[in-house]
């Protein structure tokens, strides 16, 4: 569970988070808003890349804040990027071995990495170098590193993005087992209204750095206010 409280950050005199307090339970939970709302900066801030002026964040009762993005990652907090972060000249087995290195015990590491490997389904291309792997299997590669060690939260930024509508499908099933094969929660960002509601059971809509509405993501998208604001519906 993730309790946001009174969040605020400020770049000179742009806040892109504006006194957010939110808190987010489900095993799979969506964060949508139109471009500026501050969505990448909270991912930042959950992530330890920027810091805030002011307020809390707490990860199962744990404060995050004074925690450094190697401790958080440490911790169990994982993160994809929207543009994949794959070594080319790594095999796919040896990107996610990379980062077991960091997070599981030597005894550990095989496992971890073979589990994670298995999971997402990249067991026939193990051995093909990152340079040679398309684009849903780099996807799957950042989905796998995610899933490395014992994940707690898992924040995913525009997974699907030029995924074709079968890579997304297969994509959408994998982080809906998430949860219940990791124990993980899983926070999606992406602009796909139709993964959101396809594969999140809440959703938080920023606008402006403030929290516009969170519930659940059926009754979150019917909201005039969001369908105005992110939809651009009048």
């Amino acid at each position: 569970m993730i309790e946001i409280e009174t969040l605020s950050v400020r770049f000179g005199g742009i806040k892109p988070i504006d006194q957010l307090t939110a808190m987010l339970s489900a095993p799979v939970s969506g964060l949508i808003g139109p471009n500026g709302a501050g969505k990448t900066t909270l991912l930042n801030v959950l992530s330890g890349f920027v810091r805030p002026v002011e307020g809390a964040i707490r990860l199962d009762g744990r404060s995050l804040l004074p925690l450094s993005p190697l401790q958080r990652v440490r911790a169990g907090l994982r993160r994809s990027f929207q543009t994949e972060q794959v070594v080319e000249d790594l095999t796919a087995r040896d990107n996610l071995a990379a980062l077991a290195d960091n997070v599981a015990s030597v005894g550990e590491r095989s496992r971890t990495t073979d589990r994670a490997l298995d999971f997402v389904g990249l067991g026939s291309v193990a051995h093909r170098l990152g340079a040679r792997l398309n684009l849903f299997e780099r996807r799957l590669v950042e989905l796998g590193k995610c899933l490395i060690g014992t994940p707690r939260l898992i924040l995913l930024d525009e997974p699907a993005a030029g995924l074709t509508d079968e890579e997304g499908a297969r994509l959408r099933d994998l982080v809906l087992a998430i949860p219940d094969a990791f124990g993980a929660q899983v926070v999606v960002i992406d602009h796909d209204v139709e993964l959101i509601r396809a594969i999140c059971a809440e959703t938080l809509v920023l606008d402006y750095g403030k929290r516009l509405a969170l519930g659940r993501t059926e009754t979150v998208l019917a909201d005039p206010d969001v369908r105005r604001a992110y939809l651009g519906e009048l």
